[in-house]
């Protein structure tokens, strides 16, 4: 049991369920526990397969916006690059990776769900996409990359520009989601595909996944510092600052 996951294991699966508050929004120990956690599965023989998952309303809201406007510039630098060094965890792990979208998932959330291999998400009056320009954050070009591949180059160009959020039924009509089902079938969803995909021979699975992404990797891990610097640079501008200010203000008034 960890501070902000909860994880079970059974028939060699893992079942990772983020945990932090109503809305399980991510901060910098919230990162370094998922990360963590991915990487002891990625090297343990008895782990087959992982599915993450939110609680029902949320999957993640994204980053937690109240706590970083607090944080200095070296815990801001370190944020970032521990949260881009997730994706690429996430975004390489070699073995399936399943993610049970219980609810909202915008922007960060729906980073983490991008970075999966099969997305079943929950009925109802949910959003999920990327929202940060809106905001005033600059997605990095390999997360752009990791929405194209999904989505296409040309959705997720418009997408991102205009911010838009997705219903499920729309995610899914685009290829962001993969299957909508009711809140209380998505855990024995996931499962099923999660247990579709141990059916195949586990090294050629993996290769080709690998083969696959290799590009997404390559994209991660060559424009990661200059995406730091870039993601840096907007956030202390004061017109990004007065933004997320009006953000968190209407956040912490209800």
């Amino acid at each position: 049991m960890g501070t902000f996951l909860n994880t079970q294991i059974s028939e060699n699966i893992c079942y990772i369920q983020l945990d932090r508050g109503k809305s399980n929004a991510m901060h910098l120990e919230m990162i370094e526990e998922i990360s963590a956690t991915f990487k002891s599965l990625k090297d343990d023989p008895a782990i087959f397969a992982v599915i993450l998952q939110g609680k029902e309303g949320f999957f993640t809201s994204g980053l937690d916006l109240i706590t970083l406007f607090q944080y200095d510039e070296a815990q801001m630098r370190t944020f970032w690059d521990k949260f881009i060094n997730l994706i690429e965890e996430l975004a390489s792990f070699p073995k399936p990776f399943i993610t049970a979208v219980t609810g909202h998932s915008p922007a960060g959330g729906c980073v983490l769900a991008l970075c999966s291999d099969y997305r079943v998400m929950a009925a109802g009056e949910y959003i999920i996409g990327l929202n940060e320009v809106p905001v005033g954050i600059i997605v990095p070009s390999s997360i752009f990359e990791l929405y194209s591949f999904w989505i296409g180059s040309g959705n997720a160009a418009r997408f991102l520009l205009e911010g838009k959020l997705l219903t499920p039924q729309e995610a899914l009509n685009i290829g962001l989601i993969d299957e909508v089902v009711n809140f209380d079938r998505i855990q024995n969803t996931a499962t099923r595909k999660a247990k579709q995909y141990l059916q195949f021979e586990p090294n050629a699975w993996k290769a080709s996944k690998i083969n696959i992404r290799k590009n997404i990797i390559k994209q991660i891990q060559e424009t990661k510092g200059p995406a730091i610097e870039q993601v840096l640079e907007r956030w202390w501008a004061p017109s990004t600052r007065a933004i997320l200010k009006a953000i968190i203000d209407n956040l912490t008034k209800k």
